[in-house]
């Protein structure tokens, strides 16, 4: 950015920012989206652009203001500055880039090659009456574009593939697995490893899910499928015999977008060379450990 105009957007952030006090009774000063927007205009700048200066500043974009204490200003400018890829966009993807898009992630890549049809809309919150027939990646870029336009996300209508993974993946911080099928899991720890990129695997069916994060250099997904065969026929899966009711994906989401988060922050206790597994009917949730090499 050039100097001088980062001068004047520094200035207007200023002016076009105020302080208020929040519910806990501190002085914060805070940048409504309204006064972000005529910002953006006057720079010839994006909300995206905005929001990393404004933090930056230490001015609190006010869409964040209830994600401090738990997140601070500077962990949200890091937020703001990171690209997380989702890999599939259906009922554990939709939730997981809602969440990681209203949380303040920078930069979302979407990547699946389906559009939505009516079995999705009981599960899928990307899925509604209106985008029946449409690209599963040009709803996740809209439906965000509508909560938190100071997101950027990258669609891409593509099957993930050994040809297609390494450029789409390349520069993202953080790797989501929202995918239904061991083969293209496998697939997507290769190319994670070989790029360095931690990657956060989710899997369900029934009322059952599990969550595991896959560092590189983590024996990973071998911990969890006999081979990378497991699972080819479709009609025997376990969410073709179990189905996929929408309090599952929903959990398994939020816990996968927490691993995210807290890869990025650096928090602790992820679950690494664990798998934190839910049986929802029984309101269990446990962990299962292996063995790290």
């Amino acid at each position: 950015m050039n100097s001088e105009i980062q001068i004047n957007m520094r200035e207007l952030l200023h002016a076009k920012s105020k302080k208020i006090t929040d519910p806990a009774g501190r002085e914060v000063e805070i940048l409504e989206d309204a006064q972000a927007s005529k910002v953006a205009e006057e720079c010839h700048s994006t909300l995206h652009n905005i929001y990393i200066e404004a933090l930056t500043l230490g001015i609190c974009p006010y869409r964040y203001l209830r994600n401090r204490e738990a997140i601070s200003l500077k962990e949200q400018l890091r937020l703001a500055k990171s690209r997380v890829a989702v890999i599939g966009a259906g009922g554990l993807g939709g939730q997981v880039i809602l969440l990681l898009a209203r949380m303040g992630i920078g930069t979302l890549v979407v990547v699946d090659y389906d559009v939505f049809d009516e079995t999705n809309l009981n599960r899928q919150a990307l899925s509604s009456m209106e985008t029946l027939g449409k690209p599963k990646p040009e709803a996740a870029a809209a439906t965000v574009s509508s909560i938190n336009p100071g997101v950027k996300v990258i669609p891409c209508q593509v099957k993930l593939d050994s040809s297609n993974a390494p450029e789409i993946l390349t520069g993202s911080n953080v790797v989501v697995d929202a995918l239904d099928n061991v083969q293209d899991r496998f697939l997507l720890e290769r190319t994670t490893k070989k790029l360095g990129i931690p990657l956060v695997h989710g899997a369900l069916a029934g009322f059952e899910g599990q969550v595991m994060t896959i560092f590189p250099g983590d024996p990973g997904l071998k911990h969890l499928y006999r081979n990378e065969g497991a699972g080819g026929d479709k009609s025997k899966r376990p969410e073709s015999i179990l189905g996929v009711p929408t309090f599952t994906p929903s959990l398994i989401a939020t816990l996968e977008a927490m691993e995210v988060l807290k890869i990025i922050l650096k928090r602790e206790k992820i679950f690494r060379t664990t798998m934190g597994h839910v049986d929802l009917e029984t309101g269990q949730i446990n962990e299962f450990a292996f063995q790290k090499t």
